[in-house]
């Protein structure tokens, strides 16, 4: 492992650094982890098991991406789905007199 010299990086550029060694040990973590289940399970289909049959828990399921239901009309890059908080652009968008379904996809 080398070390760096942060003496020379303004406040800035160490609390970006600082965000970034974050979450790789946060994805580090996570993969880790997953590394780990998956053992898990294969020894226990070995054995003839389901690793929810030993544990008694089911694995953590990741939900799905809502559906954009609106796109903002100059940037299609921009989309919410409908749900949570109206992002900025829409709620400019409403303000200046148009309505969600000028908006929807």
């Amino acid at each position: 492992m080398t070390k760096h010299d942060l003496s020379k990086h303004s406040l800035e550029e160490l609390q970006g650094l600082k965000k970034d060694v974050e979450k790789a040990i946060a994805t580090f973590r996570d993969r880790q982890i997953q590394a780990a289940r998956d053992e898990l399970e294969a020894l226990a289909r070995q054995k003839g098991f389901s690793l929810t049959e030993i544990v008694g828990t089911a694995a953590k399921k990741t939900r799905k991406a809502s559906v954009a239901k609106y796109r903002h009309p100059e940037n299609p890059a921009l989309t919410w789905a409908g749900r949570g908080r109206q992002p900025g652009w829409v709620k400019e968008a409403l303000a200046q007199g148009k309505s969600l379904s000028d908006l929807a996809i």
